[in-house]
């Protein structure tokens, strides 16, 4: 099944060329091409693609504030004239970065390494669209000049920080601007648990559960947080838990 790919750069020359590379891969479709940010935010609403390629440096906004735009990123080869080094500024987990002008054998090493991401993701869970985000959609997260691509299942905790959230992945814990109430929505919640007003937590990440205050919960995250399940949403995580 073809791979649907959106182009979007604002270089009429850089879409064409890369069109002209990508002919000698039929499985990748380019199905679109965009010569801006809000452009290629509404293409990618529309028509949901399987893969884009976004170049960083563009008019206006950045491939960098696209990714921040769209509520789920597709998978990203960026296409930049940035040099390598300003490239590892940014922690963003994409698939590939290519320099301008790209090389057929650096596309084609890109493209091997998606198709290795499409295979374990289909041995996990076949790639749904639609309904709630699961543990293998990544989410673009921008905190100034900082940027990740973290993949749900690595994040363990929400935190409501007035009208934003803080996310926690690793050692890192940026803010979003979203409200817990927006995320719960949009969250697995086989996964992804409510503890209280303040707080989503990943189950997975539990390492211990004790009693504690007023007959709700504490939870022992494995990175080193302590988060009050309350005693309100203790039933619930009794029931989800089979305690």
């Amino acid at each position: 099944m073809a791979i649907r790919a959106i182009i979007i750069d604002d270089e009429r020359l850089a879409r064409n060329e890369l069109k002209k590379l990508l002919q000698d891969h039929s499985d990748i479709e380019v199905i679109e091409e965009a010569a801006n940010v809000d452009d290629g935010i509404e293409k990618i609403e529309l028509l949901n693609p399987d893969l884009i390629f976004l170049d960083i440096q563009m008019p206006g906004k950045t491939g960098f504030d696209l990714l921040a735009e769209v509520e789920k990123p597709p998978r990203v080869i960026f296409t930049t004239a940035y040099d390598e080094y300003a490239i590892k500024a940014f922690e963003v987990n994409a698939l590939d970065y290519l320099l301008k002008p790209v090389e057929p054998k650096r596309l084609a090493d890109a493209i091997q390494k998606l198709h290795i991401e499409i295979s374990k993701e289909q041995a996990g869970l076949n790639g749904n669209n639609r309904g709630p985000l699961t543990e293998f959609d990544q989410v673009f997260v921008k905190d100034g000049e900082r940027c990740w691509f973290v993949k749900l299942g690595e994040i363990r905790l929400f935190e409501s920080v007035g009208n934003y959230a803080k996310v926690f992945f690793g050692t890192n814990k940026p803010l979003i601007l979203k409200s817990l109430n927006a995320l719960e929505e949009r969250l697995d919640d086989r996964m992804f648990f409510r503890a209280n007003r303040k707080h989503i937590i990943n189950l997975r990440w539990i390492e211990k559960i004790e009693p504690y205050f007023n007959g709700g919960l504490l939870v022992d995250l494995k990175g080193g947080e302590k988060v009050e399940v309350s005693r309100r949403q203790t039933v619930k995580f009794k029931e989800m838990m089979s305690l």
